[in-house]
């Protein structure tokens, strides 16, 4: 029989069956100035490979500040310190990978619904002209700027995303509505 000498227990490793639709916490070392601390990432299992052989690995997709993050950890290496299965899903799929296309569908609907919209206290400044009285003495009037320089509203496509070129005929719009007034 052949032993192979490894810091991992893989027995632990080989039992604890993780599954595409896991919830897991993987506690990973990091070794940062001489100093190894812990790194938790906790996420959803994406994909298993190779099942529990040497080679095996497994596809782990968090969201960290609104970005998808995914890592693939090798099931049996040493820098992985220990998992922990935090919620197992009943899913009929082998690969999740439609997760990654469900989540950037859902981001782009909400972002269809939001303008991005340029505004600033110098757009409704109120502006001061003199004005000469017949007499000959200067009197001040304030006139409450209207819509001056309008605020500017950059476009947006159906997608929500916004291309260089809606932005320059946005910027055109605005230059024509300033020469009119």
């Amino acid at each position: 029989m052949n032993a192979v000498i490894t810091p991992v227990r893989t027995e632990e490793r080989t039992q604890l069956g993780i599954r595409p639709g896991d919830t897991v916490r993987v506690h990973q070392k990091v070794v940062e100035k001489g100093k190894t601390r812990l790194q938790v990432f906790e996420g959803l299992v994406l994909a298993v490979k190779h099942g529990t052989e040497a080679g095996a690995t497994f596809t782990v997709r968090a969201t960290m500040s609104g970005v998808g993050v995914e890592k693939i950890f090798p099931l049996y290496s040493p820098v992985i310190d220990k998992i922990e299965i935090v919620r197992r899903s009943k899913v009929r799929r082998a690969k999740l990978y439609f997760i990654r296309e469900k989540v950037a569908r859902e981001v782009r609907r909400q972002l269809r619904n939001m303008r991005m919209v340029k505004l600033s206290t110098d757009d409704f400044k109120e502006e001061e002209k003199l004005e000469v009285s017949e007499e000959g003495s200067p009197v001040e009037e304030v006139v409450e700027a209207t819509h001056e320089e309008s605020p500017e509203v950059v476009a947006e496509s159906a997608e929500g995303e916004v291309t260089p070129e809606e932005v320059a005929a946005e910027e055109a719009r605005i230059e024509e509505k300033k020469e009119q007034a």
